[in-house]
């Protein structure tokens, strides 16, 4: 949740704040690529923010090679080419001393900050040339993904920073129209939580493997707020054991995911990677036709573009996903449907919201949901291993990488590259559901023998779980 501050404290925050809404990013006489370009700030705004004590924010037109295809007819753009130039769009800071600013972010009392916006960028070079600037300057550790379509970030750094971050955004005139605050997801954190900084421009800002021009998020579902949403998954669970049930709840994450946490009777596709769910869907076409489809996923990004690709193919009866993702749905309900833990991509690789254990140790099959990278070094893989079974020397993902971290442990020369583990390779890309007799798959309603959560996914005995590819 956002951090509380006092009135004082909140007044010098916002006072510290580049606002963007007073430029015409249309008016055209700002631009003048040969000469130095003027960004005049009127009375109420220089009064307002400490950074405007000048009459003018002068800003040098650029030549960097790094940005020679940047949209000149777009005058927000042509102040995000140097560093030197990237410092007007950014937050002034010196009301603040380095200590305010580092505060927590070492130790996990600072924030993490999970946010996707789907807008139209002409060019998203320079977004990316700004955000960098932006996140180092708040020294925020994460990742941004850029692209045409959209900006998609999760930043951690000091509750101080993230919050200074959030009101840039608010602020950009790009963004301003789409962003609200209650767009911003946050948990506790820190920069610690990110080995460093990526910034980079996509094709896509969440990888679904479809060009944008062919599935466009602007044709998503329907969007369901949290407590919407939550009547709906009250009314599908007393409907769950009924047959002919006409309603689906799926979980439209990676298997890793959903595997520690998942919403009570949902289908959740046995997928490594997003980019197989358009195949996933089209190994099952049968078992959405006619049928009421509630989505949801972790932050709700890829809902946006999953829900678009399962609405044009033409089965459904309706599509509706999760406005907000399980975050929000877990801030409201923390106690609700969804139990166990909501897997986060980063090093603290998952939240908890209640105390519910929906997985097992992959070896003794004892309740367990904490992930731990594979011990053997060349591997890509997470595993469940409890305390019990670490401790009896098992914390590899699968028995040849058991065997060969022996291997290597007994011979000083390792190499540092990655391979691909066999307990990922030889999973299916699209599993197909078993449809029996015309009705929906045993696994999306309870059966016998499965506990109140749900069912889980059902693997091979005592094999644990790929580390995720970030996609």
């Amino acid at each position: 949740m956002p951090s509380s501050t006092s009135p004082d404290q909140g007044d010098d925050l916002e006072a510290c704040v580049l606002r963007f809404s007073d430029l015409d990013l249309k008016d055209t006489s700002l631009i003048n690529p040969s000469s130095s370009i003027k960004a005049e700030l009127d009375v109420s705004t220089k009064k307002k923010y400490s950074f405007a004590k000048k009459k003018q924010l002068t800003v040098t037109s650029s030549t960097s090679k790094t940005l020679k295809s940047a949209d000149k007819r777009n005058p927000f753009k042509d102040h995000l080419t140097h560093n030197h130039e990237v410092s007007a769009w950014l937050p002034d800071t010196s009301c603040f001393s380095p200590d305010e600013l580092l505060s927590g972010q070492g130790n996990g009392e600072g924030e993490v900050l999970l946010y996707y916006c789907y807008c139209d960028l002409e060019d998203p070079d320079w977004i990316c040339a700004w955000q960098t600037a932006l996140c180092q300057h708040l020294h925020l550790t994460g990742k941004v993904r850029i692209a045409t379509e959209g900006i998609n970030g999760t930043v951690g750094g000091s509750k101080l920073a993230t919050r200074l971050y959030v009101e840039v955004m608010l602020s950009c005139p790009l963004f301003k129209d789409y962003l609200c605050k209650d767009d911003f997801k946050t948990s506790k954190g820190g920069a610690c939580c990110f080995p460093e900084l990526r910034v980079g421009v996509f094709e896509e800002i969440v990888p679904m493997g479809i060009s944008p021009s062919k599935i466009s998020y602007k044709k998503p579902g329907i969007h369901l707020s949290p407590g919407e949403f939550h009547k709906e998954v009250e009314k599908f669970l007393s409907q769950a054991n009924h047959e002919g049930s006409d309603t689906i709840l799926l979980d439209c994450r990676n298997f890793y995911e959903s595997k520690i946490g998942r919403f009570q009777g949902c289908l959740a596709p046995d997928i490594r990677k997003f980019s197989y769910f358009p195949s996933y869907v089209d190994e099952n076409l049968e078992l959405f036709k006619e049928k009421r489809v509630l989505m949801y996923c972790t932050g709700g990004i890829r809902c946006e573009r999953g829900s678009a690709y399962l609405k044009a193919k033409g089965v459904c009866k309706e599509v509706f996903q999760l406005k907000g993702g399980i975050h929000k749905y877990l801030e409201e309900f923390p106690d609700g449907f969804y139990k166990g833990k909501l897997f986060v991509f980063d090093e603290r690789y998952a939240l908890s919201f209640n105390s519910d254990i929906v997985s097992e140790c992959s070896y003794c099959g004892a309740p367990w949901d904490q992930y731990k990278l594979c011990s053997t070094p060349q591997c890509r893989q997470l595993v469940l291993t409890c305390p019990a079974c670490q401790g009896q020397g098992f914390t590899a993902c699968c028995v040849t990488c058991q065997d060969k971290g022996s291997r290597q442990a007994a011979s000083p020369a390792q190499s540092s590259f990655k391979e691909e583990c066999e307990c990922t390779a030889r999973r299916l890309r699209a599993p197909r559901e078993l449809l029996q007799q015309g009705r929906l798959p045993a696994s999306l309603g309870p059966r016998p023998g499965d506990d109140e959560d749900g069912p889980c996914l059902h693997e091979r005995p005592h094999l644990p779980f790929p580390k995720p590819s970030q996609s």
